[in-house]
């Protein structure tokens, strides 16, 4: 094992669902690592205790635990990985006095500014937050057209119209996504996220609208960065949208050449742009 003057390299990992936080455990261990993960309840895929040298589970709200537990294995460095459903606050929540003198201090409930101040809270106990590709820069979206399909006429003006209203859509914290079809707001990515958002999208475009989808511009970039996948591809092919337009170098695309490769069977348009180009 990889070692770092003479104590062993240790991360630690708040997980919660889908692919990243199995993908970064594989990729950590890889490069030397110990990985001790704090994982959530009912979020977290449950084969991740094999992939990691120690696992606390913990339900949302159990941020005292969290910490004891990172204490304990000697974490001074750590990364927030996957998904959170956000119906789960309302249902499975169980705040610790650590939990309710936090919500007790925070103006409002938005998704960035939680996020911000659960890392800031971290951090003040002594364990870094590292942003969430920090072992992963071949995961950042590049820009340009993917696939063999580019935007036509009619879909370019969709992205371009849709853009700046999902940067403010972005910039009052509500999401990160939208869907547009023939100059027209269809659906707007809120607490079920962006698979209901395609499909509510999808269900009044009638097979001819595009994905928008954009880091927040106050996006704190050690977590939660706008992901999207395989899986998002053929949401969409089910769905009838057929552009998927996503921020270049802010964005995150999981099994990438399985996007492509998908996207061109069902003839979707991927394409990664930057802010430049709608000036």
């Amino acid at each position: 094992m990889e070692l770092q003057g003479n104590s062993i390299k240790k991360i630690g990992l708040i997980a919660g669902g889908g692919q990243f936080p199995l993908l970064f455990a594989r990729k950590a261990k890889l490069k030397g690592y110990e990985v001790h993960a704090a994982a959530y309840v009912n979020e977290a895929d449950t084969t991740l205790a094999d992939h990691v040298d120690s696992i606390q589970l913990m339900h949302l709200g159990q941020i005292g635990r969290l910490l004891s537990f990172f204490k304990r294995r000697g974490i001074t460095e750590a990364v927030m990985l996957g998904t959170i459903q956000k119906t789960r606050i309302f249902t499975d929540i169980k705040p610790d006095l650590k939990a309710l003198a936090f919500i007790a201090r925070m103006g409002h409930t938005h998704d960035d500014s939680i996020l911000r101040a659960f890392a800031d809270l971290i951090e003040s106990h002594g364990v870094a937050i590292k942003p969430s590709t920090f072992l992963f820069p071949e995961l950042v979206s590049p820009k340009g057209c993917w696939t063999k399909r580019g935007p036509d006429k009619a879909e370019m003006k969709d992205i371009k119209a849709g853009w700046p209203i999902a940067r403010q859509i972005g910039k009052l914290d509500v999401g990160q996504a939208i869907v547009v079809g023939n100059g027209t707001v269809l659906a707007v990515e809120a607490a079920d996220g962006t698979d209901a958002t395609i499909r509510r999208g999808g269900s009044l475009g009638k097979g001819k609208s595009v994905l928008v989808k954009l880091c927040k511009p106050i996006q704190d970039r050690r977590f939660d960065l706008p992901t999207t996948g395989a899986e998002t591809i053929e949401i969409m092919a089910e769905s009838g949208l057929s552009v998927l337009a996503l921020e270049a170098g802010k964005t995150i695309s999981f099994d990438r050449e399985r996007m492509i490769a998908l996207a061109d069977e069902h003839g979707i348009s991927i394409v990664a742009m930057d802010e430049a180009e709608f000036k």
